[in-house]
């Protein structure tokens, strides 16, 4: 799916996951529902995990990432994405 081809995206549900290591925000989805986010989003969180990503946090949220994933290695500051 192209995540850009309709403006129905722009409030879709999204699996955010912040790590401390690596310093890094990934979003995943887009999903149609919250319920369906929530479903998803342990898979990813163990998938991380499995690919040594430690200090995970996850939400699901609406919203319309313009990155999927954000590489924080030299920010003091965490870019407002998705808020």
């Amino acid at each position: 799916m192209n995540l850009f081809q309709s403006n129905q995206l722009e409030f879709a549900w999204w699996v955010e996951i912040n790590t401390n290591v690596p310093r890094c925000i990934y979003y995943f989805g887009p999903f149609d529902s919250e319920k369906e986010a929530q479903l998803y989003k342990s898979g990813y969180i163990e998938d991380l995990y499995q690919e040594q990503a430690r200090d995970i946090v996850a939400l699901v949220k609406q919203c319309q990432p313009d990155v999927l994933t954000i590489f924080q290695e030299k920010l003091e500051v965490l870019p407002g994405m998705c808020d």
